[in-house]
This record gives C-alpha cells, structure tokens and sequence, in this order.
C-alpha cells in the first residue's frame, strides 16, 4: 500500500451493507480495494495466524528450505487454520477468499514481510532478542506465537506449525532440530 501497488483489503464489519460499506468506500483510491466482510472472528484470528505461519516459514528459509517446503507449509498452514476457527468460532466460511488465504500468501511469501523476516533472522541463528533489535521493527508474528499457544491450551486443536514456532522462540529449541520434527508432521 505504502508503495501505491494495487493492493486489497477487508474490512470486519457486522454492518457488512452499512458501515463496513461506508468505510471501505472511504479508504478506496486508484490502488486500494476495499471490501466489507461480516467474519470478524475468522479475520481477526486468520490474521493473527498468518504470522505465525509467514514467522515459521521464514525459519525455514534461513535453515535453508526451499520454495516446495515453504509451499507444503502453507498448504498444511490452512488447514490448521480451519482447525483452530472451527474450534473458536465454528460457522461456514471460505478459507480461499483473500481475507483468509490472499492474507496469509502475501505474508508468507513477500520478501516486505516483518514476520519472514524475524523467521529468517531466527533461522540463520540470531537469538530472538538480537533479531528483534536489528530489525528495530515489531515482528507481531512473536506475540502472536504465544498467544495462540496458551489459547490452544484450552481448545486442544492439532497446531504443529503453531507448536513448532512456539517451542523455536518460547522453549528454546534449536530450529534445525524442530523444523525436522515439523517436516515429518505435514503432509
């Protein structure tokens, strides 16, 4: 956006016709598309979600995984995803839409992304505390992390990417040795 590329957004509205429609109508120019929707739990979560997932995949780039890997991660990313919605908020909902996949693709795979970023950093070996300072940006992915962790604790969902994440950055586990356990888990 920053840059003035085409870009997409959703905005969470329980007034989908309403409001949500006012204000994407508000933010809407020559290079934004704004488009109201009424999942705001499904959103809100699908976009905390996707940092972990764009965090994680970075780790494993900077150990060295390729696109193919990073791909399978993505695929398996979504239907944790699913998992964890329907544990949290069950209603139907269309995980290709972009408000859900289109998100999560665009942090996973853009070299713009904090999150990867991090992932990388982490990956090549930098502690998670000499990461977060030279990036001297917040990479929301970390809170993220551990957030869903200990709300998953309750719902019990199956979350290897959320798990592998959690133990690379909160339990110290080496990234080589917890991206191999997570490799043998997706499918």
């Amino acid at each position: 956006v920053a840059l003035e590329k085409q870009s997409y957004l959703t905005i969470g509205s329980p007034d989908v016709s309403g409001l949500g429609q006012a204000f994407c109508q508000l933010l809407r120019n020559r290079y934004v598309s704004a488009h109201p929707a009424a999942d705001l739990d499904g959103i809100e979560y699908c976009a905390v979600m996707k940092n972990i997932i764009a965090l994680t995949g970075g780790i494993a780039h900077g150990l060295g995984y390729g696109d193919n890997f990073l791909a399978v991660l993505v695929s398996n990313a979504v239907q944790e995803i699913r998992r964890f919605l329907q544990a949290i908020s069950p209603q139907p909902r269309d995980l290709s839409a972009s408000a859900y996949l289109g998100d999560l693709l665009v942090t996973a795979y853009s070299q713009f992304s904090r999150n990867r970023t991090f992932g990388n950093m982490v990956g090549r070996g930098y502690s998670v505390k000499s990461a977060q300072l030279e990036m001297n940006m917040v990479a929301e992915g970390y809170y993220a992390v551990k957030s869903i962790h200990e709300l998953n604790r309750q719902l019990k969902v199956n979350m290897p990417i959320t798990t592998a994440a959690y133990n690379v950055l909160y339990e110290r586990i080496a990234p080589a040795v917890e991206l191999e356990i997570l490799k043998e888990k997706l499918r």
